[in-house]
């Protein structure tokens, strides 16, 4: 059954039709939460609060705005307020390495390159769960979600010059954080982020 559809069923009331959708996005959720969140179980609760207010606003949606916008929505809130509610700071973010790396992996690394790639995948969490929510959100929509500009705005309800804006400031931010842990920044993140800030999509 189409995505719509299922909507439509969900917002007369069709519970089986939420449980259907709910499987179609649920891994997608969940890692769009794993990633603002600090660990596992913080991220599930994100996911399930945005499920629960999927459910709760399904009624109010309008075929206006793409499905999958309202949902990063959702998501994002839910996983913001998550943090906001049990204040916490410091430590590891949670992202998975296969999916956080701001420079592709080459297909078969040596041992070497490997243990490097590792330490700066470990820098780069750090680093990037170091900065404000409101620019870990963009920064992560941008560069994990490789969401567009436009795209971000219509998730964060902003216009595009203020997320270019905040974009350009969490990279600034980011790239500070790295820089505090030595030159790290130099190879690691500039390269890419310089790439991703030259795009105008």
């Amino acid at each position: 059954m189409e995505e719509k559809d299922l909507i439509l069923r969900c917002q007369r009331g069709d519970e089986a039709a939420f449980e259907a959708l709910i499987h179609l996005h649920e891994k997608k959720v969940y890692a769009l939460c794993r990633r603002m969140c600090r660990d596992e179980d913080d991220a599930l609760e994100a996911a399930q609060d945005t499920f629960l207010a999927v459910w709760r606003g399904i009624g109010g949606y309008r075929a206006d705005a793409q499905f999958s916008t309202w949902l990063y929505r959702l998501a994002t809130n839910a996983s913001l307020d998550l943090l906001r509610r049990e204040k916490k700071h410091g430590g590891d973010v949670s992202l998975d390495d296969e999916e956080a790396r701001l420079d592709p992996a080459d297909p078969a690394p040596q041992p070497e390159e490997a243990a490097e790639r590792s330490e700066e995948q470990r820098l780069v969490r750090e680093g990037l769960y170091a900065l404000p929510d409101h620019y870990r959100q963009v920064l992560i929509l941008r560069e994990l979600e490789q969401l567009s500009y436009t795209e971000i705005a219509a998730v964060t309800q902003l216009d595009v010059g203020t997320v270019k804006s905040r974009i350009s400031r969490a990279r600034q931010a980011l790239r500070n954080n790295l820089a505090a842990s030595g030159n790290f920044f130099d190879r690691a993140a500039s390269n890419h982020t310089e790439r991703k800030g030259a795009e105008t999509r």
